[in-house]
């Protein structure tokens, strides 16, 4: 078995944590000097960042979250100094589950959690270092217990697993995403051992299952059908499948953000010329080789476009080739759908993303690849002509990517189809807890409102996560990343009942009949009654809804579900199944818009979406970006928020939301100008447009703040 360098500093770092149960004041103390000695700002851990308490599961996570290695290793030296540990320090991760930056601590700040929490923490981790020494009783009885109480607090859920493991790694299990993934794959894992966590997708297990699962997966382990005899080397094989392209760094959070899969048409060479070869060695390749280097050393399409004209002709823009470059780099991503294409009326394969991008130097041609699970090989013919650039994001034409899926979906049986079933990775209400900057109880009512009404309307001012948040619920009532039960689309003043419903489109010789996208959303959610379906309008007030929605109007209102109504054109009985939840998104702040119509309003249950500055997540968030002039920004936008509020003509609705300053790039001075420039002091003049005055001094107190 193989022992990994970080499990003996960890364990013993662990011991020497218990010794400051009852002296946690010192244990404060010892903690600031630490990161003081490693030269880093120590991340959030209260509101007012007056630390009162701190549990040692956070202690672990300070250092267990998206860090680089080189941070992660000054602070752990610097832990090693003031500890007085004797371990080396490790210089490498290999498999370490970490923590949701936004989510590090074990607890919610002060005045936010209850006043045991911190307190049962500490008795979780005691009882686990007594019982990973005896494995029996009595601490087995007192582990479970205090697991059992913790488990319900606040800001504890998957990640107790993985806090268990930091501290004795060979006796407990991490249940994080990557982890769960793994272990419930027959694939991986023979069926006695996938058997034991047959329930684990379910939800944090409770004390008694967890140490069963502990206790049976490490019998399991000591057979020998395959090559992982303990946790560590479980958990790092796990890491592994998961992190394909072989780098030797950890991940940046186990729950990676949610993104929808992609489609993209893409030339395998000039002509397809390389097909062949990308086919047999399951790759696809994108070239301009002459560039030189990994393009992940660009920062930006126009570096790359700039290198483009000092190594190819200057005289050329190069901007079609940047961008593809780009996405085939940065935008692309594991789990998106590719379509090869030869020429332009031709397709000659499909296949599934399966690795991040690579830079693989010993190639001789086409060294910008990624690795790509090629499903089918053939010749098929294109509907129509096919775009000229060598890649193209196509997920936007929906109808366009239903006919390419066709072209396949032809050439498998039922009985093949069925077996090729998509599988869709968990998704729970703690991944969108980790996602969202919502609070547990904000999300049970607004998942009971969509549940008891069906319709719900999720409406706020601009930039409050609304639109970020609605398939992430829908996700997380479904359990899983299923996106063939979500369809999205957007209203606007030229939609019609035509393209929601049904209507006559013109063809070569005259009309024809043809199907909505809410008309075909309806016929696959009924043939499917047993699963729920979520349909989600963006900007739903932008439309005339009694217009689009013409006769079906009746039937979303939960107690006519089921019922039937002859259709305008085809004259055919149709139903919206019981099964269909309708997600609208509306901004309360844009005045150009008329209130819904009072029938239709009856229809829908609103839920307010307000900015989240003062939730944990964006707490998190700020201390995670450690940029004082990104905080200084957020305390003058809470003020101006407050100002705003007090307006009469304006109101809460018209607040500033919080993604406004959501990025997941460094946040540089040109970052937060753009945002004040170009996004916030834009919306004050259309607020205050009659005013200019609050406009000039609101818009200073901005500017000020990043100065």
């Amino acid at each position: 078995m193989k022992e990994y360098l970080w499990m003996k500093f960890y364990m013993e770092f662990a011991d020497v944590l218990l010794e400051y149960k009852s002296n946690r004041s010192e244990l404060i103390e010892k903690v600031k000097s630490v990161y003081k000695s490693a030269g880093i700002k120590l991340p959030k851990l209260e509101s007012d960042n007056e630390i009162v308490d701190i549990d040692p599961f956070t202690v672990f996570a300070l250092f267990n979250k998206g860090i680089s290695d080189e941070n992660r290793i000054r602070i752990l030296k610097a832990v090693a100094s003031e500890f007085a540990l004797k371990t080396e320090v490790p210089q490498t991760f290999e498999g370490i589950p970490v923590v949701n930056n936004l989510r590090a601590t074990f607890y919610y700040f002060k005045g936010e959690r209850g006043e045991q929490d911190i307190d049962n923490l500490w008795e979780v981790f005691d009882n686990a270092i007594h019982y990973s020494a005896s494995l029996g009783e009595p601490y087995k009885s007192k582990l479970q217990q205090s697991y059992d109480v913790v488990r319900k607090q606040k800001g504890v859920n998957w990640n107790i697993t993985m806090a268990l493991y930091w501290i004795r790694p060979n006796t407990f299990i991490s249940l994080d995403s990557r982890s769960r993934e793994f272990i419930t794959d027959v694939d991986n894992m023979p069926h006695y051992f996938t058997a034991i966590f047959g329930s684990v997708n379910k939800g944090v297990p409770d004390g008694a299952s967890y140490l069963f699962m502990c206790e049976q997966a490490r019998n399991a382990l000591m057979k020998a059908d395959y090559p992982y005899h303990s946790f560590p080397e479980l958990s790092y094989f796990a890491w592994q499948a998961t992190n394909q392209d072989g780098r030797e760094t950890p991940p940046a959070s186990i729950d990676e953000n949610v993104k929808e899969i992609a489609y993209w048409i893409y030339s395998p060479g000039d002509n397809a010329c390389m097909w062949d070869e990308f086919y047999k060695l399951k790759i696809m390749g994108i070239g301009w080789d002459e560039i030189g280097c990994s393009l992940k050393d660009f920062s930006s399409k126009e570096e790359i476009k700039e290198k483009m004209k000092s190594v190819y002709d200057a005289s050329y823009s190069y901007k079609n080739n940047a961008h593809c470059l780009w996405q085939f780099a940065n935008e692309m991503k594991p789990g998106d759908i590719v379509f090869a294409k030869k020429g332009m009326h031709k397709i000659v394969g499909k296949g599934v993303v399966v690795s991040d991008y690579i830079y693989d130097p010993s190639r001789e041609t086409y060294k910008n690849i990624r690795k790509v699970d090629w499903q089918n090989c053939g010749e098929w013919d294109h509907p129509g002509q096919a775009v000229m650039k060598t890649l193209t994001n196509i997920s936007p034409y929906t109808e366009y990517v239903q006919k390419l899926l066709a072209l396949f979906a032809e050439d498998v049986s039922a009985e093949e189809a069925e077996q090729k079933e998509i599988k869709y990775p968990p998704y729970t209400k703690d991944d969108f807890l980790d996602e969202v900057f919502m609070s547990e109880e904000t999300y049970n009512t607004l998942v009971g409102l969509l549940n008891a009404k069906y319709n719900v309307i999720l409406q706020g001012a601009p930039g409050v996560g609304k639109t970020f948040a609605a398939k992430r619920l829908a996700y997380s009532m479904m359990g899983m990343k299923d996106v063939s039960r979500v369809a999205m689309v957007q209203f606007h003043q030229s939609y019609s009942y035509e393209d929601f419903i049904q209507g006559y489109r013109p063809e070569d010789n005259g009309f024809k009949l043809e199907n909505g996208v809410f008309y075909k959303f309806c016929k696959a959610a009924e043939e499917d009654d047993e699963r729920p379906y979520f349909f989600i309008i963006d900007e739903i007030n932008r439309g005339n809804l009694s217009k689009i929605l013409g006769e079906l109007m009746m039937l979303i209102e939960k107690d006519k579900r089921g019922e039937k109504i002859k259709l305008l054109y085809s004259n055919e009985w149709f139903t919206v199944p019981d099964n269909v939840r309708i997600i609208g998104m509306m901004n309360t702040a844009d005045r150009s818009l008329a209130l819904m119509d009072y029938a239709l309003r009856r229809r829908f249950a609103f839920f307010d979406f307000a900015p989240a500055f003062s939730s944990d997540g964006f707490r998190n968030y700020l201390a995670d970006k450690n940029n004082p002039k990104l905080d200084k920004l957020i305390t003058v936008v809470e003020s101006l928020n407050t100002a705003i509020s007090a307006e009469e003509s304006l109101g809460d609705g018209f607040r500033i939301g919080h993604s406004y300053f959501c990025t997941d790039k460094e946040v540089t001075d040109e970052w937060l100008r753009s945002v004040v420039d170009y996004e916030v002091v834009p919306l004050l003049k259309e607020y205050w447009f009659d005013e200019p005055s609050k406009v000039r001094d609101w818009s200073a107190n901005l500017r000020g703040a990043i100065q």
